[in-house]
């Protein structure tokens, strides 16, 4: 079985995540999206509900791929979760020559701590090329439309959480 690691916050998942995904679900048999939880960073979404969204948006379409998806939480090295999880490949997405060279790093590090995962890079369709998690909460947070960058379950739970601290204040 082709297994596969994709990390990330996911706080919001965007479109350009599903993008990466539905990219990855063509080269394996299972997609571990795993969910990084750092406890010095306070997410938006807990990691059970950003799992729970992740599955809402994305189970459907790898399951029409005919790829099994499984969603965990990490704290550690990436390359540790990989292995955890049986994980072969490690999948990043790239939008441009920033990332490139950022994950260009990362993969060498980790290919020294863990030379059996391979780091396998999808290029960002153009349509979603511009996305950013941070960008989409931002968006949010002043109110505007995240539809065009989320995919609609989590556009909805993203812009009533925002209504909600709103309120709070």
């Amino acid at each position: 079985m082709r297994i596969a690691l994709y990390t990330g916050s996911f706080d919001p998942l965007t479109n350009g995540h599903v993008d990466v995904i539905r990219q990855a679900a063509a080269i394996c048999d299972r997609l571990v999206v795993g969910i990084g939880v750092h406890p010095g960073k306070t997410p938006v979404f807990s990691a059970d509900e950003r799992a729970d969204l992740i599955r809402a948006a994305c189970a459907d379409m790898l399951a029409a791929e005919k790829c099994e998806l499984q969603v965990a939480t990490f704290a550690g090295l990436a390359v540790t979760a990989a292995r955890e999880n049986g994980a072969k490949m490690m999948i990043r997405g790239l939008r441009d020559g920033t990332d490139l060279d950022y994950e260009m790093q990362m993969a060498g590090m980790n290919a020294t701590m863990a030379p059996e995962v391979k780091t396998v890079f999808f290029g960002a369709s153009p349509g979603v090329r511009h996305i950013t998690a941070t960008l989409v909460r931002q968006i949010a947070a002043m109110g505007g439309d995240i539809g065009p960058f989320a995919p609609e379950v989590v556009a909805t739970a993203l812009t009533r959480r925002m209504a909600e601290r709103a309120v709070a204040k």
